[in-house]
Order: C-alpha cells, then structure tokens, then sequence
C-alpha cells in the first residue's frame, strides 16, 4: 500500500474496502484521487447553495456522494451526507456550514496528496 493510502487510513479513510474495488491497484486509486479534487461538482454545489437552487444542488452533493463512497474517502463522506439527506427532505439550514466543512475536509485530502507526490 503505498503512503499516500496509508495517510488516508490514519484519517479515517476506508482504504480496504476501496482497495476492494480498486483490485487492489493502488496506482488507479490515487489517479481517482486525482479527479475528485479537481470535480467541479464542488464549485457547482456551493454556486447552487449560495443561489437557493437546491435541486442543482442535490444533484451536485448525491453526485459526490457517490464517488467519495466508492472511494471510501469517510471523512468527506461523513460531510457530504449532512448535505445530502436535508437537501432530499427539503431542509436548507446549515448547509453553508457543511459545504464549508465539505471543502475544508477536500482540502485536508488535497494536502495528503500533494504532499506524498513531492515527497516522489
């Protein structure tokens, strides 16, 4: 397992069970990694909170829902469903607060990233 999963392990992350879907490929793993820093669905769900477009904004957030659960990022998912599950109940308070946490934990899994690729 290289470091840059064994960082996410520390975090909280379930890194076995997305090896499990990964095949084990650690390689292909950390290039998904990739993908979802940089999915715009991020920008797109807070341009929707910010706007009260909540439909937008339920598609953005159950979209990375998704994608975070495959990739067993928990912390960020643990966030991402406080979104989530309000939105698809009509309830809009506080979702600028998580969709603030939601970036801060997308940052913090950013630096783990980008740290252990200059580390290379």
């Amino acid at each position: 397992m290289n470091n840059i999963c064994l960082e996410l392990k520390r975090w909280g992350c379930d890194i076995d069970g997305a090896m499990e879907r990964f095949m084990d490929d650690d390689e292909l793993y950390v290039t998904c990694l990739d993908s979802i820093i940089s999915d715009d669905n991020f920008d797109k769900l807070g341009n929707a909170l910010k706007d009260k477009n909540y439909t937008i904004a339920f598609d953005c957030a159950h979209t990375l829902k998704g994608v975070i659960a495959n990739m067993g990022l928990t912390p960020l998912y643990d966030t991402v469903v406080k979104i989530v599950e309000p939105l698809r109940n009509g309830q809009t308070g506080n979702l600028l607060l998580y969709y603030a946490q939601l970036l801060e934990a997308k940052d913090y899994l950013n630096g783990i990233v980008c740290q252990e690729m200059d580390n290379t």
